[in-house]
């Protein structure tokens, strides 16, 4: 009886299951079913529209247009780049463009600027992270794709093109750019009294052998050098590779990065090699909202092993990673499709919530006002279709930062490098990171002769901050 019963069973099982597959099968040939009626009807209304339309069409601005707006309905960084809008991408991660130096992105019709690139025409004429382009030598951008916006922007050196930006609660301003060669320098250093600074603009392919390279000659130079600084600041992000490189210059061990996709066997993790290019010497970086990708990789690493400090703002929040699918070799352009996301050694997730500094400090009084109003803030999270983060964190809400310039500080001053300064000079040690000074106020007359000598700073509280993690 209890045979019976167990091939009775199993006959049960084997039948379910092959029901099971019989509808998945089912529901796998229907999908393709309405996928081919689609692209019947694709087919059918670009008929339609080469029979009836006002004027004559170009089927290849259609399709390509067509290409470009379904990637974008996946997420706000995918993209169809047609052979011609394919051969600048490749330029920039060699290292030269002609144009005028800025990182874009395209969001419900509008054109923003990520970042603007050191030294370029957009930088020098005051452009900022989050800025939108209305137009361009007068006409409307309005609703055009990303591509054909580069387009109107790009052009040969030394010509000029006029460009409206939009600020929130700025008035409308129109710019005068003249296009420049746009030499991609990655990186630059120098030194600040005893402590060494690398300025890292873009990740390009040798952005992380040139970082290394910086830090070996500062040290070489200045043997009593007491720590260095890496400024990250909008610095929106490139090559992954490069990243990891950078990370893995200042540590001996442990994960860097890993991205995932949507299966498990898609998870790829990076590790660092033994060798810190500072023998452990105090590290400071530098990050702000307009800090994305690779920048927050090596933010988000260096923060997770507590091998630096990170200063300045909450940074940009791209923790996806798209690769660049070349169609026919590049002939017929390619795809930058979204293919995984960026987790931090810890396994947090960057998207949508970026990188915390464990110093929160404005570069200015404006920049503070910024982060305390939202409308004001530019980041992946202000993106209606972004992927979401995938462990169900939030960015944090606008607030006023911990620590703004003192009354009287220079709008063009840079606040942040001089807090790192602080820090490192104090051994980078938040705990014994002195307060901020403020400017004496001016002396009754009666007490003049006790007053102190303009200029005297004063010290005030440090706010309170939150535990390093």
């Amino acid at each position: 009886m209890r045979k019976f019963l167990i091939a009775g069973a199993c006959a049960l099982a084997l039948v379910t299951a092959g029901g099971v597959a019989a509808v998945a099968r089912q529901n796998e040939l229907s999908e393709q079913a309405q996928t081919f009626r689609m692209l019947s009807l694709f087919g059918d209304v670009l008929a339609v529209v080469n029979r009836l339309y006002v004027v004559d069409v170009d089927n290849t601005k259609l399709i390509e247009a067509a290409l470009d707006g379904m990637m974008q309905a996946l997420d706000p960084h995918s993209s169809y780049m047609s052979a011609a809008d394919y051969a600048p991408v490749r330029e920039r991660s060699e290292g030269q463009y002609s144009g005028v130096g800025l990182d874009l992105s395209a969001e419900g019709g509008l054109i923003k600027v990520v970042s603007p690139m050191d030294g370029g025409p957009a930088q020098r004429a005051g452009v900022l992270p989050g800025d939108v382009i209305s137009a361009v030598d007068g006409q409307s951008v309005t609703g055009l794709p990303m591509r054909e916006v580069s387009q109107k922007l790009r052009g040969a050196a030394g010509t000029e093109v006029r460009v409206t930006f939009l600020r929130d609660g700025a008035e409308p301003r129109e710019v005068t750019l003249t296009r420049d060669i746009i030499r991609v320098s990655a990186v630059r250093s120098r030194m600040e009294g005893d402590i060494g600074y690398i300025r890292v603009a873009i990740f390009n392919e040798r952005a992380g052998v040139e970082t290394r390279e910086a830090a070996e000659r500062l040290l070489a130079e200045n043997p009593n050098m007491r720590g260095l600084v890496l400024d990250l600041r909008n610095n929106g992000g490139g090559v992954l590779e490069s990243a990891i490189e950078m990370t893995d210059a200042f540590l001996e061990r442990g994960e860097i990065v890993s991205k995932r996709g949507r299966r498990l066997e898609d998870i790829q993790r990076y590790h660092a090699t033994a060798g810190d290019v500072l023998n452990g010497l105090p590290l400071v970086v530098l990050i702000n909202y307009g800090s994305a990708s690779a920048s927050e990789i090596v933010a988000g690493a260096l923060k997770d092993h507590e091998r630096a400090t990170i200063v300045g703002l909450t940074s940009f929040g791209k923790g996806s990673v798209q690769t660049v699918m070349p169609l026919r070799g590049g002939q017929d352009g390619a795809l930058s499709l979204t293919t995984h996301r960026y987790y931090t050694p810890s396994g947090r997730s960057i998207q949508k919530i970026g990188i915390e500094p464990d110093l929160e400090v404005a570069r200015s009084a404006a920049e503070a006002r910024i982060v305390a109003r939202s409308s004001f803030i530019y980041s992946e999270a202000a993106y209606a279709n972004a992927l979401d983060s995938s462990i169900g964190e939030e960015r944090r809400a606008p607030h006023e930062p911990a620590e703004v310039p003192p009354e009287g500080y220079a709008e063009d001053g840079d606040f942040q490098l001089e807090r790192a300064l602080d820090l490192l000079r104090a051994g980078g040690d938040l705990a014994s990171l002195p307060p901020i000074r403020q400017p004496e106020p001016e002396a009754e007359d009666e007490a003049a002769d006790e007053a102190p000598t303009p200029g005297t700073m004063r010290p005030i509280p440090n706010p309170p901050r939150g535990r390093r993690r």
